[in-house]
């Protein structure tokens, strides 16, 4: 198939091939380009030599000299991440990742999903994963503004009122982190369990906000990421999110309205 395909005011036609792999949930983009540097990607047995490469379809497409099917209907799974797993694919220091438990966790016919955002070592909680690039990246921005409310379990001395002063948002070390809306659940001394709703998800923005404040963090659950929320789904089980769920999101994402 040629590429470049040119419509009729010389533009290219069709989209990126980052953009269609990573809609067939082969990569990020990121990652995507990456393998193109290195190769890996070939269009009928040819390596594709720049990101710059537009498409109409995958047909021809083989990564690692594996043919890729076309783009699959985005898909959306929940998954209670338990503590001690990297969500990487891989990781340098051997340490287990969530596709270690994913393949069990995941239904037989699921396609390749990619994880949106991330929870550290020791955080444990909801996890969504998806096959659909754009839609991954679209969730992690900053700026789409997408709610991710946290339960921590933590030892010190903390007020409501010091909580509620995190509503004016905080610069910590010269990291200036948004509006974070933080409430008492229930304290036993100087045990707390403390809900926290944040919308930008700087990395350890909940850990480093409670520490700022004086505060050990001892247990860290992420328990709802915009409308879709743990509940009672069982640590190390994943589950599909329905997909008219999943369209009224999207739906939803596009006016701007993700509350």
């Amino acid at each position: 198939m040629p590429t470049n395909p040119k419509k009729s005011d010389d533009r290219p036609e069709g989209d990126r091939i980052a953009k269609l792999l990573a809609r067939a949930g082969i990569a990020s983009r990121r990652e995507i380009e990456r393998m193109i540097a290195d190769k890996r990607i070939t269009i009928h047995g040819k390596p594709v030599e720049t990101p710059a490469t537009f498409l109409t379809s995958l047909s021809g497409v083989s990564v690692d000299g594996n043919p890729v099917a076309g783009p699959e209907p985005t898909t959306l799974f929940a998954f209670n991440k338990p503590t001690g797993l990297i969500t990487a694919e891989r990781d340098m220091a051997g340490r287990a990742t969530i596709y270690s438990a994913l393949i069990n966790a995941l239904p037989k016919d699921a396609p390749r999903v990619m994880p949106i955002g991330r929870l550290d070592l020791n955080t444990e909680g909801l996890l969504l994963l998806t096959n659909d690039g754009g839609l991954k990246r679209q969730m992690e921005l900053p700026s789409t503004g997408i709610p991710r409310t946290y339960r921590a379990r933590a030892f010190g001395d903390v007020t409501q009122d010091d909580l509620e002063s995190l509503i004016e948002g905080i610069e910590i070390e010269g990291v200036r982190y948004g509006p974070i809306d933080a409430n008492m659940e229930r304290a036993t001394g100087r045990n707390h369990w403390i809900e926290m709703t944040i919308t930008e998800g700087k990395n350890r923005e909940v850990r480093r906000v409670l520490e700022h404040l004086g505060l050990k963090v001892s247990r860290l659950i992420r328990t709802a990421y915009g409308p879709f929320n743990l509940g009672d789904l069982p640590r190390g089980q994943a589950v599909r999110i329905r997909k008219g769920d999943l369209d009224r999101f999207v739906s939803a994402m596009k006016r701007g309205n993700v509350q």
